[in-house]
């Protein structure tokens, strides 16, 4: 319950440099009256100024200032709540707003936005809207519930019924819905570029392994030819080594043919030189007759003998050189053949070294690349720090990916909490309970206000109004008075649902100018008849009749203006 205690304000409005004070828990009720424009209705403003920041009437803020002396403008409103005392200190040129706890000024870091939230939600626990249909009723300023539109009536409802937290705490599970929709993008956003990151990563350490293998593989293949290679070379060897032993058996012959050429052209020398002796022998006896050395005559028949002889010697050595020339015809070929033979082999030796040459440096090749291919399967080919690269990222995916799981559970019980707390959710539910009760106390005041009709609010906050003859009626069609009344009930009944819940509950009730309006003297009557039975209540009545009312109230204050300056009549 908020007990108000004080208010007290000056250079507000009419009023000059030095404060007007209204004691507001002193009477059970009080009687404020006076002349128009005295400046009996400026402690509305004082208080919604005070409280709010803002006049109760339609004028701006900066009007509020006293147009004479336009400085230091104060309202300064004292209350009690939870056995804690309060001041709220407002003023305009210079601008001020302070709130005092037990005596002590509250923190003022934040800015005045929020320290006006921390007021109205904190320590008051409702706002301007509420205050006025919970302590105000009259005045052309004031708006009526009934002509509140459906969302500020909902909000009204919601104060008394001491629910706004939900409404609080949905603004603040849409608040963090709205940071975890942001906070899901950003996650995703970043798995996405952690992703890349480590796929390419991933793609690079994969290359640098696919290159090493391939070339391993490349080198295999290149060893698999050089070793075609040898194969072949040593295949080929082989064959040359055989040719050549074979061409060497037949170049073994050389020597002995070369013996039996040498005999042979001994031999034939030989007959040649024979056959000469024995051509000249012949040539002797057929050209002497008679002996060169004795000088005696060579006998006929001696003669004949000796050329038979001879020319048959000639005969047989022709015949031998004959087949001398042949055999060594047939040598020399054969040694012209081993000679050809030789160049062959030869030929064939300079191949057969040639190929092992190439033979010999082939497998050096491929002992190297074997030697290559061991160092790349034993070498590392990531290096630590692509590897720690790799695995860094892998762990921030995998963090990043429980933080989104995180974030989307987190999502879930908000848009759970979200369903619940929407005004069709728990509130509705509440505002259900609520309704029968609101309903019925409204038309008990509406009876007691001798007004009979039946009154009822729907969960949408729409009234349907039934007369006696069940005809449908809405606010709108009745008459001034009647409207007044239904206002009354009204505000009767949100005071009697804050009594009840203790939420929004005051003691402090002002009826601004009711009683001078569309009340005739039956509901004058009746209303007092009401307000008197209020429990607990400081009732200011603002009018014109005080002549009339007076003697209805235990305390009056009477407004004057002199001098252009509004005051408080002793």
């Amino acid at each position: 319950m908020i007990l108000f205690r004080n208010v007290r304000w000056k250079n507000l409005l009419s009023t000059g440099n030095f404060f007007t004070e209204i004691k507001l828990d002193g009477n059970t009720n009080t009687l404020i009256v006076g002349e128009n424009g005295s400046g009996k209705s400026t402690m509305l403003d004082a208080l919604c100024f005070g409280l709010f920041g803002k006049p109760f009437r339609n004028i701006n803020k900066p009007q509020l200032l006293n147009s004479i002396n336009q400085k230091d403008c104060i309202v300064e409103v004292e209350f009690n709540t939870s056995n804690k005392s309060y001041k709220i200190v407002r003023g305009i040129k210079p601008n001020k707003f302070e709130i005092y706890q037990n005596g002590d000024l509250i923190n003022q870091d934040a800015a005045v936005r929020d320290y006006q939230e921390f007021l109205e939600k904190f320590i008051l626990k409702l706002n301007y809207k509420s205050f006025t249909q919970i302590v105000t009723l009259g005045s052309a300023s004031f708006t009526p519930f009934m002509q509140l539109s459906a969302a500020d009536r909902r909000a009204i409802i919601e104060d008394l019924l001491d629910i706004q937290i939900f409404s609080t705490m949905n603004t603040l599970v849409k608040e963090r819905l709205s940071t975890n929709k942001e906070s899901l993008f950003d996650k995703k956003h970043q798995i996405e570029l952690t992703q890349q990151k480590y796929d390419m990563q991933k793609k690079h350490i994969d290359e640098l392994k696919q290159n090493n293998e391939n070339k391993v593989k490349e080198y295999d293949t290149e060893i698999q030819l050089h070793n075609d290679t040898v194969s072949s070379l040593l295949s080929n060897v082989e064959t040359l080594t055989c040719q050549t032993e074979e061409l060497q058996l037949v170049v073994a012959s050389k020597i002995d043919t070369e013996v039996k050429v040498k005999k042979i052209t001994k031999l034939e020398s030989q007959i040649e030189s024979n056959l000469s002796k024995f051509q000249k022998d012949i040539s002797f006896f057929q050209s002497h007759d008679d002996c060169p050395t004795c000088r005696q005559a060579i006998a006929n028949s001696f003669k004949e003998e000796e050329l038979k002889s001879l020319s048959s010697k000639v005969t047989e050595c022709e015949h031998g050189l004959s087949e001398l020339e042949k055999k060594l015809l047939a040598e020399q070929n054969k040694l012209n053949d081993i000679t050809e033979k030789q160049k062959l082999i030869n030929q064939k030796q300079v191949e057969i070294a040639t190929a092992n040459t190439t033979i010999n440096e082939t497998n050096k090749l491929i002992a190297r690349l074997h030697k290559l291919i061991d160092e790349l399967k034993n070498s590392k080919v990531v290096t630590d720090l692509e590897e720690q690269r790799l695995k860094e990222l892998k762990d921030s995916l995998s963090i990043l990916q429980s933080n989104l799981k995180q974030l989307i559970e987190e999502k879930s019980y908000y848009d759970v909490a979200s369903t619940l707390l929407k005004d069709t959710g728990i509130k509705t539910k509440i505002v259900k309970q609520y309704l029968p009760i609101i309903n019925k106390l409204v038309n008990k005041y509406l009876a007691s206000l001798d007004f009979f009709v039946n009154f009822n609010l729907d969960e949408s906050f729409k009234e349907t109004i039934k007369s006696r003859h069940r005809d449908d009626f809405s606010y709108n069609n009745f008459s001034e008075g009647e409207k007044q009344r239904i206002d009354m009930a009204l505000m009767l009944t949100w005071r009697a649902v804050a009594k009840l819940k203790n939420s929004s509950n005051t003691n402090l009730l002002i009826l601004d100018e009711t009683f001078d309006s569309s009340l005739d003297a039956n509901g004058t009557e009746e209303l007092m008849k009401i307000l008197h039975m209020l429990e607990g209540v400081n009732l200011f009545v603002i009018s014109h009749k005080g002549d009339i009312l007076q003697d209805k109230f235990a305390n009056v204050i009477r407004f004057t203006k002199e001098k252009n300056f509004s005051r408080i009549v002793k």
